[in-house]
């Protein structure tokens, strides 16, 4: 079994070091709090902030923080993974999105979700929501959620 694993990992691997380019990018915990700081102000304001720390390929990754809920939304060709770093928020999937409106570049949007699966998430919790999963995130009031979050295209 742990040989299984050891195999996996390693292969698993892979992919990130081809997805990196020509050289590794490192952010260390305290950056990484240190930019969810800066942006909270602006989060705090407009109920919303985010940064790109990295752009290579087909992965880009960004920072994350809400102070209000976000609308129900499905991405055509980005998978999304998501690491809870500070506050609480519920994540919506599936079900179907309210309203949805499709724009040029196939990325889905609408007020909310009807009829999907709900999920409290809290700091250490990973998330994927998959290409064509509609996905919303509900913070509640008074709460400060942040997250660092990949996008990888598909295809």
């Amino acid at each position: 079994m742990k040989l299984r694993s050891l195999i996996f990992l390693s292969l698993s691997a892979i992919p990130a070091v081809a997805l990196s380019g020509e050289k590794a990018s490192v952010f260390s915990a305290d950056q990484i709090k240190n930019e969810l700081a800066q942006l909270a102000p602006k989060a705090a304001e407009k109920g919303s902030s985010g940064s790109v720390l990295a752009s290579t390929g087909n992965l880009a990754l960004k920072t994350s923080v809400r102070t209000t809920s976000g609308g129900a939304e499905i991405h055509a060709h980005y998978d999304d993974l998501m690491i809870v770093q500070q506050g609480s928020a519920t994540l919506i999937t599936g079900g179907a999105i309210a309203n949805a409106k499709t724009n040029p570049d196939g990325e889905t949007a609408g007020p909310n979700i009807d009829g999907g699966a709900s999920r409290e998430l809290k700091p250490g919790d990973v998330v994927i929501v998959p290409a064509g999963v509609p996905h919303q995130l509900i913070v509640p009031p008074g709460v400060t959620y942040a997250a660092l979050v990949a996008k990888v295209k598909e295809g």
